[in-house]
């Protein structure tokens, strides 16, 4: 067998639609145009590709996009006070600080110095903790929009096995919680995991998220399992030309697309629908702010 490939471009492309629909609809109905304020310290080339795709999406989603660059040497005092005064801007509906930052800033104080109510990306303490007990919250965009793929492939996840390849707190330890919350089987595997070949191997849904390309290997998985790949490693590619690389999952993909039954490329397939769940989180925190029933189908 062959696995159906989940096009996560074209998904993303239809989330974005979903979005640029409700934002439409706050601006005619509300008189409200949802904002994101993103914030970039420093000149790291990835981020600033990073930054830049976002603030074109945003604004061709019809949001109003606030970008913030400021100096590498920039403080940390400095960077709270923008923190501060962008919690207050009724304007501002999400805010995002690119990471990583400089040396001379903590993140983590940085991340907890945000409008939890901002807080887009999931990563406030207040936002970790409502996840982790069921209650509403800010989900981190990249396992929902894992959530969202699964749920357009499977339906009903109610029942199913599902084991998380890693334990990080932006992806792996969510992403579980996310899972319980639809009623999975959840394991929370791991580089250290005894036997992970054949933890893996019962589950019917894969999620790899582990920061090691090609780990998960063809043989590990279940025949007919959904896989979702969400690593991102760039390796050497000697075929290409000297120097040359290439970008790969943490699924060994070659061997794995002849065994499952659905799987997520890379590149597009997960990394797409990060920036499209942080659009959607911004219009879910500019609808909860305003008392405006949330978008269905956006959220978790």
């Amino acid at each position: 067998m062959s696995a159906k490939i989940i096009d996560g471009k074209a998904f993303a492309a239809t989330v974005r639609e979903k979005v640029a629909k409700h934002v439409a609809q706050l601006k005619t109905q509300h008189g409200i145009t949802p904002g994101l304020a993103v914030v970039l310290v420093g000149e790291d080339p990835a981020s600033q590709v990073y930054v830049r795709n976002k603030g074109k999406q945003t604004a061709e989603a019809g949001m109003n996009s606030y970008e913030h660059k400021l100096d590498v040497t920039t403080s940390q005092e400095e960077l709270l006070a923008l923190i501060d005064k962008l919690n207050n801007d009724a304007d501002v509906h999400g805010i995002l600080v690119q990471l990583p930052l400089p040396d001379q800033i903590d993140s983590d104080t940085v991340i907890n110095a945000i409008d939890p109510a901002k807080d887009v990306d999931g990563f406030h303490i207040s936002n970790v903790g409502l996840l982790g007990t069921g209650q509403k919250s800010m989900v981190p965009c990249t396992p929902l929009g894992c959530l969202m793929m699964l749920r357009d492939q499977l339906g009903s996840l109610s029942g199913l096995d599902a084991v998380v390849v890693g334990r990080s707190n932006i992806v792996g330890k969510p992403m579980a919680q996310l899972l319980l919350g639809d009623s999975c089987t959840v394991t929370i595997a791991h580089s250290r995991t005894k036997d992970l070949p054949a933890v893996v191997g019962r589950a019917d849904i894969v999620v790899a998220a582990v920061g090691r390309p090609r780990m998960v290997k063809g043989d590990w998985i279940k025949p007919g399992a959904t896989v979702i790949d969400v690593g991102i490693n760039r390796i050497d590619a000697p075929e290409r030309g000297e120097g040359k690389t290439r970008l790969v999952g943490d699924v060994d993909y070659d061997s794995a697309v002849e065994v499952a039954g659905a799987i997520t490329p890379v590149p597009g397939g997960v990394g797409p629908m990060t920036i499209a769940c942080l659009l959607a989180n911004t219009v879910t925190a500019c609808c909860r702010a305003n008392g405006i029933a949330e978008p269905e189908g956006l959220t978790a």
